[in-house]
């Protein structure tokens, strides 16, 4: 910047400006020091440089009271806004992820209660019991890990009235299952799997009742179009549970009502 000789009028304008230690100016002109103290206010304004250093972390709230806390405290309106954002305080400094909830960002693996290992990876296995008509009688909620042959029992026990038998797929094809399910009157309709050889319970008649085996995957459809219960996202299984009941009422009660 060109230095450049000030009048007493220019001089005037920008005495309010300078530090009280300045002295008037004699002579028209102010002293050497001042000028430069003058040029380089003009310096950092047409530079744009900020007023205070790069911020070390990201406020919570913007408060500019607490930026204006680092000008002029000693005179003039920086002096009343600095005794303001004094009595506002700073702001903590947020860092990345803190005040984020721990189901949205989680170091740890996500866990919960009923998740078991599968091929496919964890889930959870829901067992269902339904009627001829495909109204949901009973379900199960239970980790993916054991077998449906092993859940069969627990779910049937849940019905109000022992059936006469039960249509199931491959899945729970297994002799011991048939014989005490057979202790109880239930006669188990399962076709035995391509791979076994030993058939012991094989009967061409009962099996064509498997044909409507389409009645309780129709209801699994159903129970797909909830959403909730597509992908389980809740902790606990009780509460995957209740969802899986709310569906199941109003599946019963689209049949009732239909």
């Amino acid at each position: 910047m060109a230095k450049t000789e000030l009048t007493d009028q220019q001089w005037n304008k920008i005495a309010p400006l300078l530090p009280r230690h300045v002295p008037r100016p004699k002579g028209g002109r102010p002293p050497r020091s001042d000028r430069e103290c003058f040029e380089g206010i003009l310096w950092i304004s047409a530079e744009r440089r900020p007023l205070e250093g790069s911020a070390s972390g990201i406020s919570l709230a913007q408060h500019l009271l607490a930026s204006i806390a680092g000008l002029g405290r000693g005179r003039g309106v920086g002096q009343h806004m600095a005794r303001v954002s004094g009595r506002a305080g700073r702001t903590r400094a947020a860092e990345l992820g803190r005040d984020l909830c721990r189901r949205d960002i989680r170091t740890g693996k996500k866990r919960g209660s009923c998740v078991g290992n599968t091929k496919r990876g964890k889930g959870t296995k829901c067992v269902l019991v339904a009627s001829g008509q495909g109204v949901p009688l009973a379900t199960l909620v239970e980790s993916a890990t054991p077998a449906e042959m092993k859940l069969l029992e627990r779910t049937v026990a849940k019905l109000p009235k022992l059936p006469a038998r039960i249509i199931a797929d491959r899945g729970y094809d297994w002799d011991p299952l048939r014989e005490r399910l057979a202790t109880e009157n239930i006669d188990l309709i399962v076709p035995y799997r391509k791979n076994r050889r030993v058939r012991k319970y094989e009967d061409g008649r009962k099996l064509r009742r498997y044909k409507r085996r389409w009645i309780v995957e129709r209801t699994f459809a159903w129970l797909g179009n909830f959403r909730r219960l597509v992908v389980r996202y809740e902790r606990q299984v009780e509460m995957y549970q209740a969802f899986v009941h709310m569906a199941c009422a109003i599946l019963t009660l689209r049949a009732v009502l239909k």
